[in-house]
């Protein structure tokens, strides 16, 4: 999961170099891309736990079956949801941002979007092969995608060894190209490991059965709902904080790049949870499944609590990483940029502990395949509460940025709370009954 982050993390600082228009111009572009994602990642999460629970039932069919339709629905819908960004690109220029940033957005939105249909389709190999407690292989995948991208990178967006001087353009290319070649290490592990080299061998990939079908998109809907609303709320911000200026968006995208990347940590524990609930589940031992889950909870807290102390200890230090503060020409910029971004990283630090606990326990109640009402818990948490908060603090008020953000710390505190008493009564109940 933080390897996916460090994909947009590398970017960031080597676009950062080149100037802060176009390190708003990549937050924009991929604004559109997170919501894009979150619906396809979001899905795919569907598949992790029907896989997990075939193998604490020793069920070789059903996992199959899971695997298969899972990548062909996974697949369908990277391909669906990239045209529909290239339908949006227009709704940038209705979106009062600032026009120098929209040009540069334009073309690079067109090849990371792209890009979205090797994703969303390692995503499906990559929660079955989680399904099967086998997190290596996606990890070892996604290391070798990063030294792609960040090869690339260099060469393209500075004009090294003879390569054109591309811009963001390179960038742009470099994560379409190290997403492909994701795809394939993954295949080639999945086909070779003794394992899973059964499950995905003798495909018939359009022979597929409706009960299937249903059974994952009934789980996977609701799971795609539940991370567009917590993605859609930050691209809001995103969006928001661009109103101000394309300052405050760089600063924004800095933040929530870092803010992003320890949140990964809490989301691969999400999976964990995932997984292991999806085992005991299978195996009906229900005692076992609230303790464990309860244990990956409190991993993440203490976790999480730790990166919010060097957060707060690095506040100044951290937003220095993307941006030149040797470049004498974009100085007041820089300077500008590094001072808002410091600040957001102390409301970071404190709803970053809630966003970790939200996502482990959504884990957990999804490896119960308990995804309805907290689909509705994540609506309520993000867009009735946190935000109405973000919109008046960060338009209507001197708190600006840091009121966008005060609003998603809202957002995510009350998620969190909901969902862990939603996980609280259903994990008693199954005790209570077995």
């Amino acid at each position: 999961m933080l390897g996916h982050t460090f994909v947009g993390l590398v970017d960031n600082v080597m676009v950062g170099q080149l100037g802060t228009a176009e390190l708003a111009a990549v937050s924009l572009g991929n604004s559109f891309m997170f919501i894009a994602m979150s619906l396809g990642i979001g899905f795919s999460t569907a598949i992790t736990p029907l896989v997990a629970e075939a193998d604490g039932e020793n069920n070789f069919k059903n996992g199959k079956s899971a695997y298969k339709h899972g990548l062909f629905l996974c697949t369908t819908i990277g391909i669906a949801l990239f045209l529909v960004i290239l339908a949006a690109k227009p709704l940038m220029y209705l979106m009062k941002q600032p026009p120098e940033v929209v040009e540069l957005a334009i073309p690079y939105l067109d090849l990371v979007a792209f890009s979205l249909i090797p994703l969303v389709s390692f995503q499906a190999l990559k929660q079955f092969s989680d399904g099967l407690s086998m997190t290596k292989y996606p990890m070892y995948a996604t290391l070798v995608a990063n030294v792609v991208n960040i090869a690339l990178n260099y060469l393209l967006i500075f004009g090294k060894f003879g390569f054109p001087q591309m811009g963001i353009v390179g960038a742009a290319i470099g994560t379409l190209v190290s997403r492909f070649a994701m795809v394939a290490l993954m295949w080639a592990f999945l086909r070779y490991k003794e394992k899973s080299k059964q499950y995905v061998s003798n495909i018939k990939f359009f022979v597929l059965e409706n009960k299937m079908i249903h059974k994952i998109v009934s789980l996977g809907f609701p799971s795609a709902l539940q991370m567009f609303f917590e993605v859609a709320i930050f691209t809001a911000a995103i969006w928001l904080s661009g109103i101000l200026g394309k300052n405050p968006q760089a600063a924004n995208q800095i933040a929530l790049n870092l803010a992003s990347m320890t949140f990964m940590v809490a989301m691969g524990l999400s999976v964990a949870a995932m997984v292991r609930v999806g085992n005991q589940k299978g195996l009906q031992h229900f005692r076992d499944l609230r303790r464990i889950a309860i244990s990956i909870f409190l991993l993440t807290f203490l976790l999480e609590v730790i990166f919010a102390i060097f957060f707060i200890l690095c506040n100044e230090m951290l937003p220095k990483i993307y941006l030149d503060v040797k470049d004498v020409e974009n100085l007041v910029d820089n300077t500008e940029v590094i001072s808002i971004a410091a600040e957001l990283l102390i409301i970071a630090a404190l709803f970053q502990i809630s966003d970790g606990i939200q996502v482990t326990v959504l884990g957990a109640l999804r490896g119960l395949q308990d995804v309805k009402i907290p689909t509705f818990i994540t609506f309520i948490a993000y867009w009735v509460i946190g935000f109405p908060i973000s919109y008046y603090l960060g338009l209507h008020t001197e708190y600006k940025n840091s009121g966008i953000w005060i609003g998603l710390l809202a957002g995510l505190t009350v998620s969190a709370v909901l969902l862990y008493i939603r996980f609280d009564y259903l994990t008693k109940d199954l005790i209570k009954k077995n």
